[in-house]
Formats: C-alpha cells, structure tokens, sequence
C-alpha cells in the first residue's frame, strides 16, 4: 500500500498521502486511524488504510476552483494515453507551445508519447498536421481522485 486517504473530521475527503506522511500526523496528534489494515503495523499504530483529521479544516476554495494544474495532474486526467497516437504517454505536450506564450493550464496541456511531442515540436496541432484525439479540460476533484 502506498497512499493513505485523508478524510475530514466531517468524514468528507481531502486527498491522498504516503504511508510515512500518515504516521508523522498520527505522531503529531493532528489525525487519528480511522481505518487499518489488518494484522499489520508500523511500530506502535497500525498500518492506516484512511486517517481522519482531529480538526475541521475549511475546504470551500477546493470545490470553487478545482486542482490545481500539474503535469501528474495532466498524466493522470488522460490515462497517459498519447493525445495524437493514442500509445502510452511519458511527457506532456503544450498545445499553443510555451515559446508562443502558451501557458501551464489544463485547456493548453496534454500527455503525449515522446516521440509525437518531438514530431509536433514548436507548432500547433493544426501546423503540424496531428489533431488531438480528445480536447483538453479543466478535472474536478472527482476525476483526480479515483484514478
């Protein structure tokens, strides 16, 4: 196991930690276990499956807004699966190139294979001949979370 649940004191989620980041906030007193895994332990707690907050945190701006952009963001949203061969992607693509003022958002971002990235280089889709297989969007929480 290698991810941990953090769930709210009201029992909402928030997101997912190490295993090592779960026993420093038990250590810290900032969450307790709420669920284990069975006949297994990590010194004195056993091993956590999810913990929960000892304290409310506030969390509105989360469902406002949604994740914030990361290229394991981008991987994670398109199943690296390539945006124009549809192979495993390794690398992400800015659709309007960086060099032309294209920006790090999830509408101008997507996975791509190493070898469709090279090929499109610094052109558009459209200049280089290679549409997208899919239009990029915005995830919510939801569409991160259970991958």
């Amino acid at each position: 196991m290698d991810a941990v649940l953090v769930i709210n004191a009201d029992l909402g989620p928030l997101h997912r930690v190490t295993v090592q980041h779960a026993v420093r906030m038990l250590c810290r007193r900032v969450a307790e276990i709420h669920e284990a895994e069975p006949d297994q332990v990590i010194g004195v707690f056993p091993m956590p499956r999810v913990v929960r907050l000892v304290r409310y945190v506030v969390t509105r701006w989360r469902f406002n807004s949604g994740p914030a952009w990361s290229r394991a963001g981008v991987l994670r949203r398109d199943d690296r699966c390539c945006a124009y061969c549809g192979g495993p992607a390794s690398t992400i693509d800015h659709i309007l190139p960086r060099s032309r003022g294209g920006r790090n958002t999830w509408r101008n971002t997507t996975a791509a294979c190493y070898a469709c990235n090279q090929r499109k280089g610094d052109r558009t889709p459209e200049e280089a001949g290679m549409p997208l297989r899919r239009e990029p969007v915005h995830p919510g929480w939801g569409a991160l979370a259970g991958r």
